[in-house]
């Protein structure tokens, strides 16, 4: 195998943070991709596979790579999102210009079907709700946004649930207590007091 550069050693660490994602590294005016997400982004989008190895004789130490001008990005990002991906962004932290070495990279927004804002990337005509878990060694909690954009709180310490939506303070069923989702927050990180609640 080829010595890898500092810019490819750098790509590569980023990139098993984030190994999950199809990872848009920025290089310039372009997002490029490497390896197995160069790949799958260019039969997804329908991109260009290339490489900068051209001049090695081996096919084996030659990158495949494949790009977007981060002007049109959201466009590729939406047909990815609106497949299942999710897409990692890369930015260049420094101007190039002005960096002494290699220019600091780090990822800005790691983007998911459930995580979209920009309308572009957004279907009118359907809800999109979001959901997060959080779980430590007391307990768990999930807030979720619900129908007619109430929220709700759902969480568990030892033996006890608590659940919640709306307001703070509302009679819970069955054992629950009900939970703003801040509320909710805020106890798993010790700031409320949650009562015990046997099941």
């Amino acid at each position: 195998m080829a010595e890898i550069t500092p810019m490819m050693r750098q790509y590569l660490q980023i990139k098993e943070q984030h190994s999950d994602c199809i990872l848009f590294f920025r290089l310039g005016d372009f997002y490029e991709m490497f390896n197995e997400d160069a790949r799958l982004a260019s039969k997804e989008l329908d991109l260009t596979l290339t490489t900068r190895d051209r001049s090695k004789e081996n096919p084996d130490d030659r990158v495949p790579m494949c790009g977007v001008p981060y002007h049109a990005a959201e466009a590729y990002i939406s047909r990815l999102i609106a497949k299942g991906y999710k897409v990692a962004i890369c930015e260049q932290m420094e101007d190039p210009a002005t960096a002494k070495g290699l220019v600091e990279r780090d990822i800005v927004r790691i983007i998911t079907p459930g995580t979209v804002i920009e309308s572009s990337m957004l279907d009118e005509s359907r809800a999109n709700y979001l959901a997060a878990v959080c779980a430590d060694t007391t307990g768990c909690a999930v807030c979720h946004q619900l129908p007619r954009g109430e929220h709700g709180a759902y969480l568990q310490r030892d033996r006890a649930l608590f659940a919640g939506r709306g307001r703070a303070g509302c009679p819970g069923r069955g054992g629950r207590r009900l939970l703003h989702p801040a509320e909710g927050a805020r106890w798993l990180h010790g700031a409320v007091h949650a009562p015990e609640v046997r099941l």
